[in-house]
C-alpha cells in the first residue's frame, strides 16, 4: 500500500527535517543542496519539532532552523504557494538570521554564514531550467562573501524518470521523494532511492500516516494548507475580471500574508522563549506586536541562547 502522506504539507515536513531524532534526514538534505560545499557532519535543531505548533487553526508558515557543527546556521522551509514579495521575504529572514548572531560589542569574526532554503511546489523563476538556484554576495564569477545565501528547489521543474533506474543525483533524489513518496510503498522507495535516510524519512511518513493523532494533525493541516490555496486561486480569478475586484484582492492577500508572515515570527519568538526556559507570551499578545518589535525580541533572544551555549 502506498503511504499516502505528503511530505511537502507542513506538518510532514516538519517532522522530517525538524526534529533531533532524525538528524541524518537533515543533514543529507543540506548536503545534496550545499553539494557538500563543505560537507556537514552534525546538525543541531534550533527550534524542534513540537505538535502544539500545529494544533491550532492558523496556517502560520513553519520552517526549521539549525546550525551545523562550524556554526552556519540554516533556515529550510516548504512554500506551497507563491505569496507576493517572497524574494523579499527570503532576503529579509536570511539577513535577520546573519545580523542576530551577534550584539553590539562583539566582533565580525564571530559571525558565520546564514544560509535561507525555500522548497517551491511552484515555480518562480520560470524562464530558467535549473531545479535549484544558489543565490550569494557575487559579480559575475568573483565571489565577495558566503555570509548571505539563498537556494531555492522548485519541485515542478524536475522530470520523473521514465524508466525504474535509481536516482543517484542527491538533489534530483530529494526531488523526486518529494514529489513521488506519498505514491509509493517503502519496498519501492528503497528501490529507486539508495541512501538509507530516505528509508528513514519514508518510515517517519508510514508513522504519520498509522498513528491516528498523527495522521489527524496532518489532515487538519493539509485541509487549512488546500484551503488557502483555493482562496489564492479565487482571489486570483476574480481579481482577472475587473480591475476595481483585482485591486481589492490583492489588498486582502497582502492582508493575509501580513498575517501568515506575523505568525511566524511570533511562533519564533514562542520557540525560543520555550528553548529558554522562558514563560510562553501569549497569542495574542505577541500578534498584537509589529514586524519590527518582534524582530527585535527575537533577535534578544537568539543572543540570550547564544549566551547560554557559549
Amino acid at each position: 500500500m502506498a503511504i499516502g502522506i505528503d511530505p511537502t504539507v507542513d506538518f510532514a515536513f516538519k517532522k522530517l527535517f525538524g526534529s533531533p531524532e532524525h538528524p541524518d534526514i537533515t543533514i543529507h538534505f543540506l548536503n545534496a543542496v550545499l553539494r557538500d560545499n563543505p560537507r556537514i557532519v552534525d546538525i543541531e535543531i534550533l527550534n524542534p519539532f513540537l505538535e502544539r505548533d500545529f494544533a491550532d487553526d492558523r496556517l502560520a508558515i513553519l520552517d526549521v532552523l539549525a546550525r551545523d557543527e562550524t556554526g552556519r546556521v540554516f533556515n529550510i522551509e516548504m512554500q506551497t504557494t507563491l505569496p507576493s514579495e517572497l524574494p523579499e521575504r527570503l532576503a529579509y529572514y536570511v539577513s535577520s538570521l546573519f545580523v542576530g548572531q551577534i550584539g553590539r560589542g562583539d566582533s565580525y569574526n564571530e559571525l558565520r554564514p546564514a544560509i535561507g532554503i525555500c522548497v517551491l511546489d511552484g515555480l518562480l523563476l520560470p524562464n530558467s531550467p535549473q531545479i535549484l538556484h544558489d543565490f550569494r554576495l557575487r559579480c559575475g564569477d568573483i565571489t565577495l562573501s558566503d555570509c548571505l545565501q539563498i537556494h531555492l528547489l522548485e519541485l515542478p521543474k524536475y522530470r520523473l524518470p521514465s524508466d525504474n533506474k535509481r536516482v543517484t543525483d542527491p538533489i534530483e533524489a530529494w526531488a523526486y521523494f518529494l514529489r513521488q513518496v506519498q505514491h509509493l510503498t517503502a519496498e519501492q522507495v528503497a528501490d529507486q532511492l539508495a541512501d538509507s535516510p530516505f528509508i528513514e524519512a519514508a518510515g517517519i511518513l508510514e508513522m504519520i500516516a498509522r498513528t491516528p493523532k498523527e495522521r489527524d494533525l496532518y489532515e487538519a493541516r493539509l485541509k487549512l494548507q488546500r484551503d488557502e490555496e483555493a482562496r489564492l486561486r479565487y482571489a486570483k480569478n476574480q481579481g482577472l475580471t475587473e480591475g476595481i475586484e483585482l485591486g481589492r484582492e490583492e489588498g486582502l492577500e497582502k492582508g493575509r500574508e501580513q498575517g501568515r508572515e506575523q505568525g511566524k515570527l511570533a511562533g519564533s519568538v514562542q520557540t525560543l522563549q520555550e528553548l529558554l526556559g522562558e514563560e510562553i507570551s501569549a497569542d495574542k499578545e505577541l500578534l498584537g506586536m509589529n514586524f519590527d518589535s518582534l524582530a527585535t525580541l527575537i533577535q534578544q533572544l537568539q543572543q540570550k541562547l547564544r549566551d547560554r551555549n557559549v
